[in-house]
């Protein structure tokens, strides 16, 4: 991580929050003319700090009922048969979050769905599908009590 000062700081923390502020605006926040703090959120986008910029959506407003965590179990652990899973799960829209674990099971998911019919067919038709999948674990959310992305700094 490149060294940052107080201001380059600010700029990260301010666009976490508010990723559509406008240069100007951001300068200001950070005291700063507009095109140093310009300069600075090129370098900070350079250095592999910002990753990007995305906006999103609310999750019922899009029709989308609930979410789940699923924890699943494969076949084996060899590099070919992670790399199949991982393959395969890419494209997969329901599938918003994928980690591999260390522990008692080898993939944790996180999907959305519409409702008890949409999950059931997410369940049967798309995740005990997936390559080398010998079981699946899912817990249903109740409600988020927090969901975010951004890291201080």
């Amino acid at each position: 991580m490149p060294n940052l000062d107080r201001r380059d700081r600010s700029i990260l923390n301010f666009l976490q929050e508010n990723g559509r502020l406008t240069n100007a605006e951001l300068a200001e926040k950070v005291s700063l003319s507009p095109s140093a703090c310009l300069r600075r959120v090129k370098l900070l986008e350079e250095s592999g700090l910002i990753a990007g910029y995305h906006m999103q959506l609310d999750m019922k407003a899009c029709g989308l009922s609930g979410a789940a965590f699923v924890f699943v179990t494969l076949d084996g652990q060899g590099r070919e048969t992670l790399a199949r899973f991982e393959r395969a799960i890419k494209h997969i829209n329901e599938i918003q979050d994928c980690y591999l674990l260390a522990g008692q099971y080898d993939y944790l998911l996180r999907i959305v769905y519409r409702n008890a019919e949409d999950l059931e067919r997410i369940h049967h038709d798309i995740l005990t599908n997936l390559p080398g999948v010998v079981r699946v674990n899912s817990t249903l959310t109740l409600r988020a009590v927090k969901h975010t992305s951004k890291l201080e700094m």
